[in-house]
């Protein structure tokens, strides 16, 4: 082992930097290392100025010696803290071992690394590496380090003399700080000098003899890290004042940071070689030279220097690209993603990031704070105060307070109340806009509206912009109440109201501006990850690493509907038959590894993401960088760098709809019949909507049918009120092989679908005349009105196999619209909308899925559906299910809509009404038990009371129909007309009677 000694440099002198009156320790280091054994030697002599106690926080350190003036003491180390009181000069003597890193990091707080390392790659020590005091003090620390190692610490002045035992570095500060710290490594350096300062780039380059090319891209790196300093010297010199130290170093470190000391920024050699660093941390490491390294924080009292900083820095260089307000909408995604109730805390108690949530607050939520306040005092007083700030505090803490007493000097305003409710009140401004109008006042278009704010209101200053048919107008509003309402005049007329679109308050984001982004998913109080039955080893390492985070695992053939809505999903396979039944599937994503993200179809309040990785490398080489990317909704890594990254498009403000367009269609261009059919002639799949009760809107479909039939070409009919168990019933009577009145009774019709057989009877009767297939489309309609009760998870595993394995239920344009419609009707029937969305999705999916089986089973037919104008309009029911199935065209034809828009359908149809033939009626109130029919009472002057026929009389036959229900007696007489007699036999007190009924409309 070679031990290398170290000679302490002495500084007696006190400068002028302390604030006047203060009097700081002076704090000599000198250290030694064996690199081999990990090994760091040193001597701490701290001149302490008063008589005071001083707490030595030593950490893990070996103390050998500590003396008081020379004299030895035996202090009691407990909790790695000694005290010592007294006044002159303390020596200690001290050891350290720091090895290889093994422990893991946080995953959400990356770039805290609260390791130190003495190795031969390298030197970092940041942490407990010397024996701490507290408070600031003047440092001076000289180290000797092995041939070939390159040190740097914070100074002004680096000097080096190179010694028998190798090279000896003394580091000058004349300036007091809270710590130092150290690095160390076989360093490549490269310089520029620009406006007085000295600036460096200390890397870690590839070996000539193994990679020339990669030799020369580090040179290359590292000169552009000398540029882009330049550039940001340069430029917060102009805005905050010139840069307050001589030298300014880059530094890459052997561990993955991300810190900022005073005169250097200590960067993980990944981090160094990410090309965006230049354009992003770079230049927030180097404002942080201002702010936090000239200025320091009174952490005790808050920090309000991230929060700054990211907003000077990180928000700055995108304002500056144009992309400050989408920026500014991340920070608010993350905020709402991250700080649930039991993480929200005061901007106030923010003290340093330990987790997403924190971050979110202190960095996001301080963002947002110096945001609103730049833009209530205006550019000038906001910079003014900045320099004022700098120039009042430089190397000294300042607080919140101080902080607001700069910008209260720079505006002449009282901020009191500003800082006040930022500071010290949790959550954020919640706002909705309500009774929004359009009049025309004195001729002059005016919208009027009401602020409408959440909870205890908020004192802030609100843009509206009102988009008119003639441009835009915007205004700014002062809200100060729980609700207030504002009319603003405008010259065209008013088409829609933007709130807050730059995202210039902390606001929360209502669901339309909300995007689906990881953050979301790993922000949720409750999370799943669902384990597939296949594939488990692939996603074992990504599947590790969620638990650690508090995700539950549930295998996928486990999960629930109330798992689902309850729950933010991590599905782990695009194949999942949760996927499909949430999705409608998902297309096989592109090489790599990749992660999307999407609303939860069943709480759009949660999110549900598919991981998917070609191999298990491909997942383990990415599981661990998915949580540094929670802004996007979709990633996608190979071999472990992200090649693709998106943020899925939400609204940007809040939008409110002042005009919308009145439609209108020119008759002069209406389109004939005729050419509608040779216009939808070649599709494979023809919609036609009706309105069940619409005897016209049946005829133009039997038109329909009839003309496809003419062109020769092999199509079936899908029908919506036809269920499926009842196929083979109806392939019998399409045969021939039935009665008709056998038909209608053994597929139930008027059971289950219940409206005049007259209405449907004559496209059924030439379809059996032509022998075109009829295909019952529909489910079960007691599966339906379950799932309408209780969800898909109240079906039994019987009644689950009549169910499509995957069904699309993210349209959230069809959601809304059924929303709706379930509100207006006043959710009649049903107590919860979510079941009732579940019972309408598989009501479509059921039939598109029978319409892609047909076309499957039989690839040379075509099809025409007849289905309710709900289940084609907009695309939405069956067309888009279908087409997500097979892919074929089809053709939509809406009749009679109550409104028209260009979505609506291919065509609208609009003919005349008509009547269907008429039911004759034998005018009695019948009931039903134990298979029997019983007259409850007749009406007056009925067919049934001019035959004789009584109350309690109980049906037996109607013209030989045996009559067992009263879909029985419907059956009997539907083909009846006016005038027609039947044959009725009753049991009455016994006796069978028989009656002759001539039957009434």
């Amino acid at each position: 082992m070679k031990l290398i000694i170290v000679l302490a440099l002495l500084v007696c002198a006190f400068t002028s930097t302390a604030a006047a009156g203060e009097t700081l320790p002076i704090y000599n280091i000198s250290v030694s290392f064996d690199i081999p054994e990990n090994l760091l030697n040193g001597v701490s002599t701290i001149t302490i100025p008063e008589n005071m106690e001083m707490n030595i926080s030593t950490g893990d350190l070996m103390i050998s010696s500590v003396k008081l003036n020379g004299s030895p003491l035996s202090p009691e180390i407990k909790d790695g803290i000694f005290k010592v009181k007294g006044k002159g000069t303390l020596e200690i003597s001290f050891a350290g071992k720091f090895g290889e890193v093994t422990g893991t990091q946080n995953p959400e707080n990356a770039g805290v690394v609260s390791n130190d390392i003495i190795s031969e790659d390298g030197i970092s020590l940041t942490g407990m590496w010397y024996p701490h005091i507290e408070g600031r003090a003047y440092y001076h620390l000289s180290a000797l380090l092995p041939e070939g190692f390159t040190a740097i610490s914070e100074a002004d002045e680096i000097t080096s003399v190179n010694t028998p035992k190798g090279m000896e570095y003394s580091f000058n500060f004349p300036h007091p700080l809270n710590g130092i710290n150290l690095a160390a490594g076989k360093y490549m350096i490269r310089k520029e000098s620009f406006n007085g300062t000295d600036i460096y780039v200390y890397f870690f380059p590839q070996d000539l003899s193994v990679d020339i090319i990669g030799y020369f891209d580090d040179i290359q790196r590292a000169d552009t890290y000398l540029e882009y300093t330049k550039k940001y010297l340069e430029m917060y010199g102009k805005l905050i004042g010139t840069y307050p130290y001589k030298r300014f170093s880059v530094v890459e470190n052997v561990l993955p940071t991300g810190y900022s000391m005073p005169t250097f920024t200590l960067l993980g050699g990944d981090v160094m070689r990410l090309p965006f660093i230049v354009n992003t941390s770079l230049g927030h490491e180097i404002l942080h030279q201002w702010f936090g390294n000239y200025v320091y924080d009174d952490f005790e009292k808050g920090n309000w220097i991230e929060g700054l900083t990211t907003y000077q820095a990180d928000q700055f260089f995108e304002k500056q690209k144009g992309e400050g307000a989408q920026y500014r909408k991340k920070l608010l995604t993350g905020y709402q993603s991250y700080v649930k109730p039991d993480k929200e805390a005061q901007l106030a108690d923010f003290y340093q990031r330990t987790d997403f949530a924190s971050e979110a607050i202190g960095y996001g939520k301080g963002t947002m704070l110096f945001n609103m306040l730049n833009n209530e005092i205006g550019d000038d007083a906001f910079y003014r105060g900045l320099r004022g700030l700098i120039k009042e505090k430089a190397f000294q803490e300042a607080t919140w307070d101080d902080v607001r007493m700069a910008f209260e000097n720079a505006s002449g305003r009282n901020l009191g109340r500003f800082f006040n409710q930022w500071l010290y009140r949790k959550g954020v401004i919640s706002i909705d806009v309500q009774d929004q109008r359009v009049d025309v006042l004195n001729g002059v278009p005016t919208t009027s509206f009401k602020i409408v704010q959440q909870g205890e209101p908020y004192e802030f200053n609100l843009s509206v912009k009102i988009i008119t048919d003639k441009g835009e107008l915007t205004k700014t509003l002062e809200i100060s109440k729980e609700n207030e309402t504002f009319e603003i005049p405008s010259n065209g007329t008013p088409r829609e109201l933007v709130l807050d679109g730059g995202y210039d308050l902390m606001r929360s984001l209502p669901e339309n501006e909300y995007p689906p982004v990881i953050a979301r998913l790993l922000g949720d109080e409750k999370r799943l990850i669902v384990i597939p039955e296949n594939d488990t080893g692939k996603y074992e390492a990504l599947a590790n690493i969620f638990e650690s985070e508090g995700f539950i695992p549930i295998k996928e053939k486990e999960i629930n509907d109330e798992n689902i809505t309850t729950s933010s999903l991590l599905v782990l396979g695009y194949d999942s038959p949760v996927i499909k039944r949430l999705f409608g599937g998902w297309k096989k994503p592109a090489p790599g590894f990749s992660l999307a993200v999407a609303d939860n179809p069943l709480n759009t309040s949660k999110v549900v993401a598919i991981a998917y990785g070609d191999s298990k490398d491909e997942v383990d080489l990415a599981s661990g960088k998915i949580v540094h990317y929670g802004q996007y909704s979709f990633i996608r890594f190979e071999k472990g760098k992200n090649v693709e990254n998106r943020t899925d498009e939400t609204e940007q403000g809040i939008r409110v709809s002042l005009d919308e367009p009145v439609p209108g269609i020119q008759p002069q261009k209406t389109i004939k019949f005729d050419d509608i059919i040779h216009n939808i002639s070649n599709k494979t799949i023809i919609y036609v909507a009706e309105t069940h009760t619409n005897y016209e809107d049946h005829k133009v479909q039997l038109s329909v049918i009839m003309n496809i039939a003419d062109n020769g070409s092999k199509f079936a009919i899908g029908m919506e009120m036809f269920q499926k168990p009842f196929q083979k019933v109806i392939d019998d009577y399409i045969a021939g092989n039935i009665t008709e009145k056998e038909f209608l009774k053994n597929t139930e019709y008027f059971k289950r679908w219940g409206y005049d057989y007259n209405l449907y009877r004559e496209i059924i009767e030439f379809a059996r005349a032509k022998k075109i297939p009829i295909v019952a489309l529909n489910l079960r309609s007691e599966i339906i009105d379950n799932v309408s009760k209780g969800g898909l998870d109240i079906l039994t595993d019987e009644a689950k196999k009549e169910i499509p394995r995957d069904m699309d239920m993210s349209d959230v344009v069809y959601r809304n619209r059924l929303k709706e419609i379930f509100d207006q009707h006043g959710n009649q029937g049903f107590d919860n909308f979510n079941y009732f969305y579940q019972s309408q999705i598989l009501w479509d999916e059921t039939m598109a899925h029978s319409v892609d089986d047909f076309l499957k089973q039989n690839p040379d037919y075509r099809m025409v559906v007849l289905a309710g104008a709900g289940h084609i309009m907009y695309d939405s029911g069956i067309p888009k299910r279908a087409y997500r199935l097979d892919g074929k065209d089809y053709a939509t034809l809406i009749q009679n809509p109550d409104s028209i828009d260009e979505n609506i359908g291919n065509f609208v149809l609009f003919p005349k009404s008509q009547s269907p033939l008429p039911t004759m009626q034998l005018g009695i109130f019948p009931s039903e038990s134990g298979g029997r029919v019983i007259i409850t009472n007749v009406e007056s002057d009925s067919a049934a009371e001019k035959a004789g026929l009584k109350a309690n009389d109980t049906f037996i036959t109607i013209d030989g129909w045996k009559i067992e229900t009263i879909d029985d007696l419907r059956i009997s007489i539907f083909d009846k007309k006016q005038g027609d007699t039947v044959k009725v036999r009753v049991l009455r007190a016994g006796k069978e009677l028989e009656f002759t009924v001539t039957l009434l409309q």
